[in-house]
């Protein structure tokens, strides 16, 4: 109930931001805009967390970097392109699993309704 909570205020948060940008900007330019968003409303934000990978014996230390991490429990995957991939559903999932975590939300900012660019993944 709690991961809803949040999920929903980080939805919120976007929502905001894309009524002010409108589609078409860089995925940079969104990111910012939504930590600095979730930010204003109390939310603790980590963006561009860079986490380690174990291949084997090596340990990559910057192995993935995910775009927001919200409250540390919350993984938010930022998109602006024409259309959500099975590739970036991947992405998230693989991102959720070497962080241990279990709610992630892909949100593409290059719709017009930002409610269809929109996905949430558990664990």
């Amino acid at each position: 109930m709690e991961r809803d909570l949040l999920t929903s205020k980080i939805i919120g948060a976007g929502i905001e931001v894309h009524r002010h940008l409108g589609p078409g900007l860089l995925e940079s330019t969104y990111q910012r805009s939504l930590s600095f968003e979730l930010d204003s409303r109390g939310l603790r934000v980590k963006a561009e967390k860079y986490l380690p990978v174990l291949y084997k014996t090596l340990e990559i230390k910057d192995g993935y970097r995910i775009d927001l991490l919200v409250e540390d429990s919350v993984i938010v995957e930022i998109k602006a392109v024409e259309r959500i991939l099975d590739v970036h559903r991947a992405q998230i999932l693989t991102y959720l699993k070497m962080a241990n975590l279990k709610t992630g939300l892909l949100i593409n900012f290059n719709v017009p309704l930002l409610k269809h660019g929109i996905e949430r993944f558990v664990l």
